[in-house]
């Protein structure tokens, strides 16, 4: 008897519905088509066991699965539970064999035919509801994180008699229900962390208020203990809260990958903070692997990505960023399809100013030699810093700021000057599909939107030349000091935010060199004999 039920296979980010057809026939083999993984294969010992723990029976038959369509790799323990319903309906196990037609499946199976929780269920309800099905059967453990797409009814099952008996007739299950909204917004602005903790640097808050208005690139460059960590670790207090839209993108993909926490809402509603070690791989930072998968930068979509250390990095790690940084997105191309993962973030990087990290400091002496401290700078490539926007320095501390009782600006209140500033931003995006923030902006869009004055061009012209700045640098300056503007709420690029947006260009690697060098140039000539002697 030919019987079919319906599963999914994830694929990136994406649901593919697939099909699960059974057929038993002569002959005591059992098989399973259709590209199936190691997992995949080894559902078929699970599935005859969980429904021989359940009291139910398996035919000495041929027993053939094929999961269509067939030309895309299956991947997973999640065809467990349809492959367990087609089985025990072409049996006579299961009442009308047509009514799984109506319903999607998706578990894993224990022994005892318990359903085991498994990665994809929020994006699996979505494929479902886009489908037509009537309704979707996810593990227990999956119930809230596939409720929440509200649109078709979710069920969730611990055993599998729970779904024999809902096919029988025997007993129908509530549904979930989850009110998405109050659970959504229930806690979105509540942080442990805030902005009025941290003494002093107010022009680097600056900077980062800056970057989160316009979504732009930061890097924070100063001495050990300085407070760049704290100051970038601190940047989601100040960021605009997640859109129900771009809390369903981003779920979708810490879903996939399995990293919804128990403690997690079924649907995550604070950006995103990646913050990987700088030992991490190239194909855990952009995604890929034998079965591709999102890496941190896909992660960080929506949110913030945080690279402490920057020069730690390995080159080759930080250049696969490039491009990603560019189009927002990550390809995986593979010989047989190519898989498109999100990948909007904002890079906030720190990093130490020479390896021992206290050239310029203004009390303790830098021991670096100049190799060392050009070999340490040349790890960050120069296209890799022109994709930063803000270059910011972050000076340590005098005891006395330590000290000062002096009540600092909260994250609410710089919070609350960013979403005024993203509220003009997407009003005047509000026509560009996929364009929300100045850090998107196209050359076209920057022509449009950032027009200066005879004296901005002047001054921008004379730091261009200045600083030895690229022509994407030119642009970026555009874009941060319409972001400037923006928070003074002016129509216009003035002379003055487009001298802030200039200044947070002026720190760059070839400067630090030429700094470097002209520090070591000043020193007495005896300390350079000393050291020579004792070298």
């Amino acid at each position: 008897m030919l019987v079919k039920a319906f599963g999914c296979a994830v694929q990136g980010v994406e649901i593919i519905t697939v099909t699960i057809e059974i057929n038993i026939c002569k002959g005591n083999q059992q098989v399973v088509l259709g590209l199936p993984d190691n997992a995949v294969k080894e559902s078929l010992p699970r599935v005859t066991s969980a429904i021989i723990s359940s009291g139910g029976r398996i035919p000495a038959s041929r027993i053939i699965f094929n999961l269509a369509p067939a030309d895309i790799k299956k991947t997973g323990s999640a065809f467990d539970l349809p492959m367990a319903a087609a089985l025990l309906a072409a049996t006579g196990q299961l009442g009308s064999a047509l009514i799984l037609h109506d319903y999607l499946l998706i578990g894993e199976l224990g022994l005892d035919g318990a359903v085991q929780p498994i990665k994809g269920a929020l994006p699996a309800a979505i494929q479902a509801w886009k489908d037509g099905f009537k309704g979707v059967f996810v593990p227990k453990g999956n119930e809230r994180e596939a409720g929440m797409v509200g649109k078709i009814k979710v069920y969730g099952i611990e055993h599998l008699t729970e779904l024999a008996r809902f096919f029988s007739g025997e007993s129908v299950p509530e549904p979930v229900v989850i009110d998405t909204r109050r659970h959504f917004y229930a806690s979105q602005y509540h942080f442990s962390e805030d902005y009025a903790d941290v003494k002093g640097q107010e022009v680097v808050k600056r900077a980062l208020e800056v970057a989160a208005a316009g979504g732009h690139n930061a890097l924070l460059l100063g001495p050990p203990g300085s407070g760049k960590s704290m100051l970038a670790k601190r940047l989601p207090t100040i960021l605009p809260p997640l859109t129900l839209q771009e809390a369903l993108e981003t779920t979708k993909i810490y879903s996939v990958t399995g990293k919804m926490t128990e403690n997690d809402q079924s649907l995550l509603n604070k950006r995103p903070f990646r913050a990987p070690h700088h030992s991490i791989s190239n194909v855990a930072l952009v995604g890929g692997g034998t079965t591709p998968l999102p890496g941190e930068i896909s992660l960080a979509h929506n949110g913030v990505l945080f690279l402490d250390e920057l020069p730690e990095f390995n080159r080759h790690v930080l250049e696969v960023m490039r491009q990603p940084m560019e189009e927002r997105r990550v390809t995986i191309a593979r010989a047989m399809r190519s898989i498109e993962f999100p990948a909007s973030f904002m890079l906030i990087a720190a990093m130490n100013p020479c390896p021992c990290g206290y050239f310029n400091h203004p009390e303790k002496r830098c021991a670096c030699s100049s190799f060392a401290v050009q070999k340490y700078l040349g790890k960050i490539s120069g296209p890799l810093m022109d994709r930063i926007d803000l270059h910011v320095e972050v000076r340590p501390l005098e005891i006395f700021q330590l000290h000062d009782d002096t009540k600092c600006e909260s994250s609410s209140v710089i919070r609350a000057r960013v979403i005024a500033a993203r509220d003009l931003q997407s009003q005047r995006f509000a026509d560009t599909p996929g364009i929300y923030t100045n850090a998107q902006m196209t050359t076209v869009q920057i022509r449009q939107f950032c027009k200066l004055d005879k004296e901005g061009e002047q001054l921008l012209m004379a730091a261009m030349e200045r600083l030895k700045l690229s022509a994407r640098a030119y642009d970026r300056i555009l874009k941060v000091g319409r972001t400037v503007a923006d928070l003074a709420c002016s129509d216009d690029i003035r002379i003055e935010h487009l001298s802030e947006a200039i200044g947070y260009r002026a720190l760059d690697k070839e400067g630090l060199l030429d700094a470097f060098d002209g520090q070591r140039s000043l020193l007495p000539k005896r300390t350079k004999a000393k050291r020579s002697a004792n070298q």
